[in-house]
């Protein structure tokens, strides 16, 4: 199995990544589309915002499915 940072160095851009790396006081993850490598640095799409992640920072990451469709709005009965 490679190392997280193998994977995301090799993985093609517009693959949708989780990525769980270090920030202060613990760990956290970034879900979505890998746009972005360079200068050891990794940027993930997510639905808020991009996120730039130092690969020294990362402890895991890996491929995951696209999302489930959005379901449809509920219909209020009166």
């Amino acid at each position: 199995m490679p190392l997280p940072q193998q994977f995301l160095a090799a993985a093609p851009l517009g693959t949708r990544v989780v990525v769980r790396y270090r920030i202060d006081g613990g760990l956290t993850d970034a879900l979505g589309e890998l746009v972005n490598r360079a200068d050891g640095v990794c940027t993930v799409r997510t639905r808020r915002s991009d996120v730039v992640i130092a690969l020294p920072l990362v402890v895991a990451a890996k491929e995951v499915p696209p999302p489930p469709p959005r379901r449809a709005p509920r219909v209020q009965e009166p």
